[in-house]
């Protein structure tokens, strides 16, 4: 590699690690669309935790580059916010560390329901896999205890998905929210609920985070939960009065104006959204195949786009 692009490449991966707060850092991946997602590093006396992997085996090696540039200490452990493959399917390249997770997460990895192939865009993937997880909780487990905690916690039920976790630094006041924050990008129930969703809001707003590391998007602070939460409400409303109306989901979604979050990516996904929102209202389990295929027929007939 020439050198001037050796040093291009290394600016640029520093240019996404951000230290925030004392041996604190988030990789923050522009543009957090589909399968571009944000990690987190955490350093302590007995090894570094990671908090998430990306998609693939390139953006995964260029996390871990811009991770032993702001650490020499070795990765313990990683903690995985829920099963979905763009938070997770890098941890091959991590094979010696513990995986933690949510009991819902580790059961997702061990049976995958990934959609049909032309769903997505096709992207180079790269020689990646997840791992399941070696340490599986329900409510909450604490690591590195003998020093500033990290938490590790379930929101009590589904919210994104059946297996989310965040990870709370106390001492720090900073919250590593996984996929239960998007910021700039359409919040997407299809795998848990949003009623539920809604409580997991409310529950870590109680916390007073002074810093939250969203799934993807950039950083910011408590002002983060309100545009998700207003969200969450328009998808429970507009279910409710389009299932009223006898409409399908798809039907729903087309004639809805999405108003003030037209604007935020992946759109596509308030048919999904629908999907698990009519489910809720008939005490029943979405047909996921037919979810992904209305967000498909929502874009156009079009593979849903991914930048990895």
């Amino acid at each position: 590699m020439p050198p001037g692009l050796r040093t291009r490449k290394a600016r640029s991966m520093a240019e996404l690690m951000h230290r925030i707060a004392d041996g604190v850092w988030a990789y923050i991946q522009p543009d957090g669309g589909w399968m571009v997602n944000n990690m987190g590093v955490i350093t302590g006396r007995d090894g570094s935790t990671i908090v998430d992997v990306t998609s693939t085996e390139a953006r995964t090696r260029a996390f871990l580059e811009a991770v032993a540039a702001v650490t020499d200490e070795p990765a313990r452990r990683l903690v995985l916010t829920h099963a979905h493959p763009d938070h997770c399917m890098g941890a091959s390249l991590l094979p010696d560390v513990e995986v933690i997770a949510h009991r819902g997460a580790a059961d997702e990895l061990r049976a995958p329901e990934p959609p049909a192939p032309h769903i997505f865009e096709p992207f180079e993937q790269g020689d990646v896999h997840p791992r399941i997880p070696t340490v599986v909780f329900e409510d909450a487990v604490t690591i590195t205890p003998a020093e500033n905690p990290v938490e590790v916690r379930h929101p009590g039920g589904p919210a994104h998905t059946r297996g989310d976790s965040y990870v709370w630094l106390p001492e720090q006041r900073v919250l590593f929210a996984g996929d239960l924050v998007f910021s700039g990008g359409t919040p997407f129930a299809l795998s848990g609920s949003p009623a539920g969703w809604l409580r997991a809001l409310e529950q870590m707003a109680r916390l007073e985070p002074e810093v939250v590391v969203p799934g993807h998007g950039p950083i910011g602070g408590v002002e983060l939960f309100a545009p998700v939460a207003d969200y969450l409400r328009f998808v429970i409303e507009a279910a409710a009065e389009a299932h009223r109306r006898g409409l399908s989901p798809l039907e729903a979604a087309r004639a809805l104006d999405l108003g003030a979050f037209a604007g935020l990516l992946e759109p596509e996904r308030i048919a999904g959204n629908l999907h698990r929102a009519f489910a809720e209202l008939d005490g029943a389990e979405p047909d996921m195949d037919a979810a992904w295929q209305d967000m498909y027929e929502y874009n156009g007939s079009h593979s849903l786009e991914v930048h990895a």
